[in-house]
């Protein structure tokens, strides 16, 4: 089992408002695909910042890869999780493309063999998604579609065993939507979206998890969630 959430319950420091999180319980498989849905406030990207360990469970456990999150098991949780940002803007941050998709690996890189490796992925990693001939560009020139896919290269490039997509269709016209529906489609990796993008989620998961004011209200395939027009709508969707 690549993740497992048992009881989990996230308050933010200093709040008063009480749990954002309360008693969350699922697990994810190597190679599934699960959509998180959710009204604005439901407790979607916080739920990916408790499993990254940026925000600190109340009660509960969380465990990667058999591992429980704790203090010292942070870097192997977050090398075997990969989160990209709603904003592309807040994770490329280097001079050119290439420099940001190669920024993580070359942290963990010991020798010049690995160097030499790291570089042969990532031309590998922009070939397939498509953006190998923007590679030298800056970042903040590209277009919305562009500013993502190289995001996406940049969490790749990690290997990780499950991606953290937050909002990825978020502020894509049509066209390049439907050209990362599609890359997504293509990716072997186990992942978890959170969307307000129904169909997104119809046409790439199997399973939705659905929160409402912090809680799991449902855990399912996706046809069965998405069809429930009354579940839906009282959980504002």
């Amino acid at each position: 089992m690549l993740l497992k959430v048992s009881g989990l319950s996230v308050a933010y420091p200093g709040g008063t408002e009480g749990h954002v999180l309360e008693d969350v319980s699922f697990s994810i498989d190597e190679g599934e695909r699960v959509a998180l849905l959710g009204a604005n406030g439901a407790g979607k990207s916080t739920l990916l910042l408790a499993l990254l360990g940026i925000l600190e469970a109340h009660s509960g456990s969380i465990e990667v890869d058999g591992v429980l999150l704790e203090k010292k098991s942070l870097p192997f949780a977050r090398r075997r999780l990969g989160l990209l940002f709603q904003d592309p803007d807040d994770q490329l941050f280097m001079p050119t493309v290439y420099d940001d998709v190669v920024f993580g690996p070359q942290n963990y890189a010991a020798s010049p063999a690995e160097a030499e490796s790291i570089a042969q992925r990532a031309e590998r990693i922009l070939e397939k998604l498509g953006i190998l001939h923007i590679k030298d560009r800056m970042s903040h020139k590209l277009s919305g579609g562009e500013k993502r896919l190289a995001a996406l290269a940049s969490v790749l490039i990690m290997e990780p065993g499950l991606l953290l997509m937050d909002e990825p269709s978020a502020y894509l016209d049509p066209r390049a939507r439907r050209r990362l529906i599609a890359l997504l489609e293509t990716l072997t990796e186990a992942y978890l979206i959170t969307t307000h993008d129904l169909e997104l989620a119809r046409n790439l998961c199997g399973r939705c998890l659905l929160l409402h004011k912090g809680r799991l209200r449902a855990d399912g395939p996706a046809s069965d969630i998405i069809n429930d027009k009354k579940m839906l709508e009282e959980c504002g969707l």
